[in-house]
């Protein structure tokens, strides 16, 4: 990974002081990927720091990603956080709830988040700036919700904590300040995979749905690839290697096939009647066409779809938002539609 002092000093240079360093641009399939990511993924090579998951040992996977995260410089927001205990189907879920300093306490909007990370690493410690620009910049109070990880915990494990939280979340609203009416759930990755699946779930049970589906560059179909899963396999950060590494821990022995619709939303039988959905996809993302195809599907039953795709980006842009400019701009962009479709709900 790129050293610390390089990190720090990437959001003040502007584009084209990075591309003599970065290298010749690189287009694929129309797209050219943004030249700070193309810096930092190339800095991130040289250093054998490449990919989601660094190691084969699970334990040392998880403590090697949050070091690499904790490299990058925060942005910085006003917000204050809250430890919580949500009961879960397997005991008490740790989350945390986000709410702005200046929040006067009334009912808002209320968005519960699932991190991405393959549902094996990740946590506060890669995804909690994030939440806070979600929170400050968004204008909603945040759920973070630390669902039970595989390989100690098998499918549909991270579904049944998402949903508990969810049902949690909504009978208990008024404790939290928010409107019942409104909360919605979001996620990345296979955060978006568990957002997508409360929605299915929250559906086909007949309790009250989200107002809306936060859905950043979601997985939503394990059973088969796609052809940026193949265009985009090595060198964009997610690699097919993590893909695979992740989703043998999450199912093998689990007794939940690929096909599954609590792991693949995309084969669900029916989308209809289901919440408003924000779809973001990355040009550079092995999932990208697996969320083109989800808000197609979304779409085509009848719901409202706010499919957004920055053709520049890779995989976890936001979370590298702090080095400015595309990033940056691409979730900053995201952040307003998802306040503007909250204020509408």
């Amino acid at each position: 990974m790129v050293g610390k002092v390089t990190l720090h000093t990437i959001p003040r240079l502007p584009d084209a002081a990075l591309r003599p360093l970065a290298g010749r641009p690189v287009t694929i399939d129309g797209n050219t990927l943004d030249v700070r990511l193309q810096f930092m993924l190339n800095s991130s090579k040289l250093a054998g720091k490449e990919g989601l998951i660094l190691s084969e040992n699970v334990a040392v996977a998880r403590r090697e990603l949050n070091a690499v995260a904790a490299q990058f410089p925060r942005m910085k927001v006003d917000v204050t956080s809250t430890e919580l205990a949500v009961p879960g189907p397997a005991g008490d879920i740790p989350a945390l709830l986000l709410r702005r300093r200046n929040d006067r306490g009334t009912a808002a909007p209320l968005l519960i988040y699932y991190h991405g990370g393959g549902f094996v690493v990740g946590g506060w410690e890669t995804h909690g700036n994030l939440c806070e620009l979600l929170c400050h910049d968004g204008g909603v109070p945040v759920l973070f919700v630390d669902y039970r990880l595989a390989p100690e915990h098998k499918a549909p494990a991270a579904l049944d904590d998402a949903y508990a939280a969810f049902r949690w979340a909504t009978e208990h609203a008024a404790e939290l300040g928010a409107d019942a009416s409104r909360i919605a759930v979001g996620g990345d990755s296979a955060g978006a995979n568990l957002a997508a699946g409360v929605a299915l779930r929250a559906r086909d049970e007949g309790v009250g749905a989200p107002a809306l589906q936060l859905l950043l560059y979601p997985v939503t179909n394990m059973a088969s690839h796609t052809r940026s899963y193949g265009l985009f396999s090595e060198g964009f950060f997610l690699r097919r290697w993590d893909m695979d590494f992740c989703n043998d821990k999450y199912l093998s022995g689990s007794g939940v096939e690929p096909t599954d619709p609590r792991v693949s939303p995309l084969l669900a039988d029916d989308f209809a009647r289901l919440p408003p959905a924000i779809v973001v996809t990355a040009g550079f993302d092995p999932l990208r066409d697996e969320g083109r195809q989800f808000a197609d599907a979304l779409a085509a039953a009848g719901n409202v779809v706010d499919a957004r795709e920055y053709g520049s980006m890779i995989h976890s842009f936001p979370n590298f938002a702090s080095l400015g400019g595309g990033p940056m701009k691409a979730t900053a962009d995201f952040i307003s539609a998802m306040r503007a479709h909250l204020s509408r709900s």
